[in-house]
């Protein structure tokens, strides 16, 4: 795997492990408000869809070459398990 790619790949992972679980945290509080586009979640994957539209305007490449299909997925589900994990530690731990 060349540098830059598993950089990407390392960045791409944190940022949306990161953005799950901050976004989890908050979300039994319904900070964007009640409305399905304004749920937590809905609101990180647009951000992510957002983060990667600016990948794809700086690099001027195609988002695949940089990071790959597969692990677009796994960053999504791995942004989704953050999610879930930080949504419990809100709702039952941080009470």
């Amino acid at each position: 795997m060349q540098a830059p790619v598993s950089r990407a790949l390392t960045w791409w992972f944190g940022l949306t492990v990161l953005g799950g679980l901050a976004f989890g945290l908050f979300a039994d509080r319904r900070p964007f408000g009640d409305d399905v586009l304004a749920h937590p979640l809905s609101v990180f994957f647009i951000v992510v869809g957002a983060g990667l539209l600016a990948l794809r305007a700086i690099a001027a490449r195609p988002v695949p070459e940089i990071i790959p299909d597969r692990m677009l997925i796994f960053g999504c589900f791995a942004g989704l398990a953050a999610f879930l994990a930080g949504n419990f530690v809100g709702s039952h731990l941080l009470r």
